[in-house]
């Protein structure tokens, strides 16, 4: 699949066409690296959420959820590093004025050379990046040559520093108001709330708080589709414990949350870890557990051992003690006592694991049918699970009490599942758009069902046909979706 650029271009057509995902006011032409989910994608999306939601909170007995705002007091962006550190180096090409940032232009470059030698550039722009050496990082582009993709020259100016986040003012009177942030990730809501969900819950370490919601980032170069945008969605868990049992928890969820992606459909072949080499300042241990979408192997999900940076810069911060006091028992039989706890990190973009699953999911089949004609068609093989419809029922004629009689399985079965009903075209032509938008089950209602009450099931990895009761549908479907 990996750097497969027709297949990412056909995936991106398909989503538009079947409103699945829509460019951000395209009306007007479109806002860049901001997109909309259509009715296809809303409902696949919050299925994911969903399931990850429950993996967290209801399958675990020490983590709960939490629903941060967006809106924070400024010095926790301050505290967590954003404001000052939060950057990345950027160069302008000054006869196109296209902004870049730097590590991309040069990435993109390393990817047209021999491999060895690209992984020789990258190998020196992670040393001058390292040590914000930017000069150096210019001389490195104007000695290779690079061109700016727009004007096709090399006249760059410096190398600079730019802040990604969305800043705004909070207030009714524009003099008054106070700068704040749109938040760049969703962690710091769980930080702040550490106390407040400790104490109110009860909870006795090791524990965790998990959250979902939108976060920002001014992206310069976002590229690739849903991949890098400027708003997405973040599905994050803090996992709370010991100082000194870090490592422990981390090889624990490196592996839980590589398996749980394996549950939802993804295959272990396409999924694999990178131990990052450079930590962040405050981590002890870092992977990422990487998918190969079709432009390359990239990061879907990161696991990170964050040790006691957070909680303690925040409560350097706001001169408040954020501590736990642990009543296990040491070695001579007394408290373990007070102490700030190290944090172990779960965090997959919500966006990337729908591009994900999307990615697996489209297939174009071919092949010859019994009278020597061809076919084809295009199929979404979402897993049954999180599809957006999990049943269509399609009456083959709009007459002679068909349409009643469809309408009847379909109040039955809609408490219990998404289902979608159709009447128009023919039932092959319905049949293709069902496979288009991922529908793993159809139910044709014809003329026999109203001699014995029995209608055909289409399975859509197979398009296989059988026939079956139709009182025995809404619980076939159940038991089918509770297997997958």
């Amino acid at each position: 699949m990996a750097n497969d650029a027709q297949l990412f271009q056909d995936i991106i057509a398909h989503c538009k066409e079947y409103g699945f995902i829509f460019q951000s006011s395209e009306l007007y032409d479109g806002l860049s690296a901001v997109y909309d989910y259509g009715q296809m994608g809303a409902p696949l999306k919050k299925n994911l959420r969903d399931a990850w939601w429950k993996s967290m909170t209801q399958m675990h007995d020490h983590i709960v959820g939490i629903d941060a705002a967006i809106f924070m007091h400024p010095t926790t962006w301050k505290a967590s590093g954003h404001v000052d550190n939060f950057s990345d180096p950027m160069i302008d090409n000054k006869d196109s004025n296209k902004r870049y940032r730097v590590d991309h232009l040069l990435e993109l470059y390393a990817e047209t050379l021999p491999e060895a030698e690209g992984k020789i550039l990258l190998d020196m722009m992670d040393q001058l990046l390292a040590a914000n050496d930017f000069d150096g990082l210019k001389q490195l582009i104007e000695s290779r040559q690079i061109k700016c993709s727009v004007s096709k020259t090399c006249n760059w100016t410096d190398v600079r520093q730019f802040n990604l986040m969305f800043s705004t003012q909070m207030g009714s009177v524009a003099g008054e108001a106070d700068t704040i942030y749109l938040r760049p990730e969703t962690a710091q809501g769980i930080f702040v709330n550490f106390l407040n969900v400790q104490k109110t819950g009860r909870m006795k370490i090791p524990f965790g708080i998990a959250q979902t919601g939108k976060a920002f980032r001014n992206e310069i170069v976002a590229r690739q589709f849903i991949f890098r945008m400027r708003e997405f969605e973040q599905m994050e868990m803090q996992f709370f414990v010991r100082p000194g049992t870090q490592m422990e928890w981390y090889s624990y969820w490196k592996e839980h949350r590589k398996k749980w992606l394996e549950s939802i459909g993804i295959p272990a072949d396409k999924l694999r870890y990178h131990d990052h080499v450079k930590l962040a300042h405050y981590a002890d241990a870092a992977v990422d557990i990487e998918f190969e979408f079709p432009f390359g192997w990239k990061e879907l999900e990161g696991i990170h051992s964050r040790t006691d940076f957070d909680l303690k810069q925040h409560q350097e911060y706001s001169k408040k003690k954020i501590q736990y006091f642990d009543n296990d028992l040491n070695e001579d039989g007394k408290p373990i006592g007070n102490y700030i706890p190290y944090v172990v990190e779960t965090s997959i973009g919500l966006d990337r694991l729908f591009l994900t699953v999307i990615s697996l999911s489209y297939q174009e089949e071919h092949w010859t049918k019994e009278d020597g004609s061809n076919d084809s068609r295009v199929v979404m093989k979402i897993p049954a699970a999180i599809a957006p419809v999990k049943l269509a029922i399609l009456p083959l004629l709009k007459k002679d009490g068909l349409p009643e009689i469809a309408r009847e399985l379909m109040n039955e079965c809609r408490p219990h599942f998404q289902c979608f009903y159709e009447e128009k075209d023919a039932i092959g032509k319905r049949y293709r758009r069902m496979d288009a938008i991922g529908t793993p089950f159809c139910v044709t209602i014809d003329h026999q069902t109203k001699e014995d009450q029995t209608v055909t099931i289409r399975y859509r990895d197979d398009m296989r046909q059988e026939r079956t009761p139709m009182a025995q549908v809404r619980a076939k479907v159940l038991e089918l979706l509770s297997k997958i």
